[in-house]
């Protein structure tokens, strides 16, 4: 059981540290990032919805891709989403002047589009940058889905458009996702946003996962991978109970990007729980339930 697509494996959509006054902690961020990659996943994820990029200053947003790139050698892909498409565009830029190996684009959000809308924007994306690029989708978020037909059109007019992140709590709208990219291309890589996923899209074909429990569980998402790759079935069943009951983790507190971060905060020690959503810090039950269910002491 191998897996050859690029962009393949296992992917973390990184939490951004901050300081106890909500500022962005880079020291905090390299310590993060150097831990990720001594548990050797695949692919850093910067700025995504874990790591808070729609609470975060343009200046911000280029201070970090240029900052973050420097922090391992590993590959990098910076989410530059924006309902303003020319600083999708400056951020792009400056994420492939500075060595990212992709960025990862939201279709537009606040205002409802249609199919007709989506395409559109996304052939003027595919135009006007100069990289490989991956789409988002995340309708729970964006208020529109970008529809397996409409993927499998972009795949096969855009050679430099290489993947997409299908974060639907639905696996066979993923799987449709899978079937249709593979009609158009042999080296799409399609990856499942929900982490309890990333064993059965492997099984259905597709690419890998992001999965913000890798932030506080890399390596049984690493695990995962390498006990696919070795076909052991037994393993993989353990994995994936072990992987179900860490999904909790959603369910506690306000919000889940609070919650990993406080989580990555108890467990580790170099990074404040603080997060920039208002009065979403976990109380003392609930990080007692976070420690019971991680272990940590």
């Amino acid at each position: 059981m191998t897996q050859t697509i690029p962009f393949s494996g296992v992917w973390c959509p990184s939490i951004t540290p901050m300081d106890s006054e909500g500022n962005i902690d880079l020291n905090g961020l390299k310590q993060h990032i150097t831990r990720l990659t001594a548990a050797k996943i695949d692919v850093v994820l910067l700025m995504g919805s874990i790591g808070e990029f729609a609470s975060f200053t343009l200046d911000e947003r280029i201070m970090l891709i240029r900052e973050a790139r420097a922090m391992s050698p590993i590959s990098m892909v910076a989410n530059v989403s924006s309902t303003c498409f020319n600083d999708i565009l400056w951020m792009a830029d400056e994420a492939y002047r500075t060595g990212y190996e992709a960025v990862m684009v939201l279709p537009p959000y606040y205002y409802g589009q249609t199919s007709n809308q989506l395409l559109s924007y996304f052939r003027a994306l595919g135009k006007a940058i100069s990289g490989k690029w991956f789409a988002y989708n995340f309708p729970a978020r964006t208020g529109c889905d970008l529809t397996p037909e409409l993927v499998a059109t972009l795949a096969a007019e855009f050679p430099d458009f290489a993947g997409i992140k299908d974060t639907v709590d639905c696996q066979s709208h993923t799987r449709n996702m899978i079937l249709a990219t593979k009609n158009v291309r042999d080296d799409f890589a399609v990856l499942c946003g929900y982490d309890e996923y990333f064993i059965p899209n492997l099984l259905a074909g597709g690419a890998g996962v992001i999965s913000g429990l890798n932030n506080v569980m890399p390596e049984l998402f690493v695990k995962a991978r390498e006990t696919w790759r070795q076909g052991d079935v037994a393993t993989l069943h353990q994995v994936q109970q072990e992987i179900g009951k860490l999904m909790v983790i959603y369910s506690i507190g306000d919000d889940f990007v609070t919650t990993i971060k406080t989580v990555v905060s108890r467990k580790f020690g170099y990074c404040t729980p603080v997060a920039r959503n208002f009065g979403s810090a976990l109380n003392e039950d609930q990080c007692n339930l976070i420690d019971t269910v991680f272990a940590i002491r």
